[in-house]
C-alpha cells in the first residue's frame, strides 16, 4: 500500500490500483472479505475518482493555459518518451526525472508545431504540468485517505 502512495503521486504509476490490490490480498490471507468490504468500496471509489481526476486536471491546466489538443498529446508522448528514459539528454535520473521533464517538453513542442509561438507554447506546457501535478496530489490525498480507511477498519483483526 505504500507503494501505491508513491504511485498516486507519481505519474504513470498505478496507485489506487495497487493499493486495491493490497486490500484484496489482506482479504485472501485473513480469509474473509467482511472485514474489509468498507476498505474495499471506499478503494475502488478512490480509483475511479483517481482515473476522473487524472484526465480532467491535464484537461483544466491545458485550457487555463490556452494549449491545444496537440499540446496535450505532446504531453501525453513525452510522458511516454520520458518514463521509457528515451530522453537524451538525461544522462542521469532515469525514468523519474524523464517522466517530470517529458511531459513538459512534450507539451511545449506539441503546441509549438501548432501555433508557431515559443512564449505561448512554453505557457501551455506549463499549464499542462501545472494542472497534472496538482492532479497527482489530489489523488496521493485520496490515496492515503483510502489506506487510513483500511488500516482504521482492521486494527482489530492486526492487534486484537
Amino acid at each position: 500500500m505504500v507503494f501505491g502512495i508513491i504511485g498516486a503521486v507519481v505519474p504513470a504509476l498505478p496507485g489506487s490500483s495497487l493499493i486495491l490490490i493490497g486490500i484484496i490480498i489482506w482479504g485472501f490471507v485473513q480469509k474473509s472479505f467482511a472485514a474489509i468490504s468498507i476498505p474495499l468500496i471506499v478503494t475502488s471509489i478512490v480509483l475511479l475518482l483517481s482515473i476522473g481526476i487524472d484526465i480532467l486536471a491535464g484537461y483544466i491546466g491545458a485550457k487555463k493555459a490556452g494549449a491545444s489538443q496537440w499540446g496535450q498529446i505532446g504531453a501525453f508522448v513525452g510522458l511516454i518518451v520520458g518514463f521509457l528514459g528515451l530522453l537524451p539528454a538525461l544522462p542521469f535520473g532515469g525514468p523519474l526525472l524523464g517522466m517530470l521533464l517529458g511531459p513538459l517538453l512534450g507539451a511545449i513542442i506539441g503546441e509549438y508545431l501548432y501555433c508557431k509561438n515559443l512564449q505561448t507554447a512554453v505557457k501551455a506546457g506549463i499549464g499542462i504540468v501545472v494542472g497534472s501535478l496538482i492532479g497527482n496530489l489530489i489523488q496521493g490525498l485520496l490515496a492515503i485517505a483510502a489506506v487510513i480507511v483500511f488500516i482504521v477498519s482492521t486494527w482489530g483483526q492486526v492487534f486484537g
